[in-house]
């Protein structure tokens, strides 16, 4: 069985935190960006973190978050890594994962050839890349907008630090995306609701069984 490390995120209660911990991902996402259906307060995110178990790496998603904001995540909610996905530039990767002393994950977009450029820039200074689909001009959210974008931009590509795929991947696809990108980290969040920022727990056990190769997407 292939070694894929699965992150599901924008995690809202202590159901989606248990059903994501027994289905054996690797990582859990708790959204901290007032625009995102996804969104917790900083007392809803310490219940959920304080609640899942020992093992499951906590990630708080921020989106250019000033350092008064950091400060009081950081300071209230246990967590194990940071993602910045907003407009952070290398030099605010760097200085957050400084302040903190906690590994950061940046997320980039991607839609064309153009855009894997900067990827080299941030492998210096972040612990890890998370390579998401762009989102649409206009779009509201950063990320977690279901699209996809073309996975043969990324295919057998090493950058300096590991790398995680996302944008539009769901049950039915992550399989082919794994195989077509070599990709040994994915991510979710949308492609695993019934309804924006309400987790289905059927397809999350059924995301990480596809991505790991450990039976076709069976929905219960």
């Amino acid at each position: 069985m292939p070694d894929i490390r699965v992150k599901i995120c924008g995690l809202r209660t202590r159901q989606d935190v248990d059903t994501v911990a027994a289905a054996g991902a690797a990582y859990a996402g708790f959204v901290f960006f007032a625009k995102s259906p996804r969104n917790l307060t900083i007392p809803e995110a310490r219940e959920l973190t304080l609640w899942a178990p020992d093992g499951l790496c906590k990630v708080a998603l921020v989106v250019d978050a000033d350092d008064a904001t950091l400060d009081a995540i950081v300071e209230a909610v246990p967590l194990d890594m940071l993602q910045l996905h907003g407009r952070e530039t290398p030099d605010r990767v760097a200085e957050v994962r400084a302040r903190y002393g906690l590994p950061v994950m940046k997320a980039l977009g991607v839609a064309d050839e153009g855009d894997l450029a900067p990827l080299l820039d941030y492998s210096l200074v972040a612990d890890q890349l998370l390579i998401d689909a762009k989102p649409p001009k206009g779009a509201a959210l950063p990320g977690g907008n279901g699209i996809t974008f073309d996975w043969r931009l990324v295919a057998q590509r090493r950058w300096l630090r590991p790398w995680m795929l996302a944008g539009g991947l769901n049950p039915e696809n992550v399989a082919e995306a794994v195989r077509l990108t070599n990709a040994r980290q994915v991510d979710v969040s949308s492609g695993v609701e019934s309804a924006p920022g309400l987790k289905d727990h059927a397809r999350i056990a059924a995301f990480v069984r596809a991505a790991r190769a450990d039976g076709p997407p069976i929905l219960r």
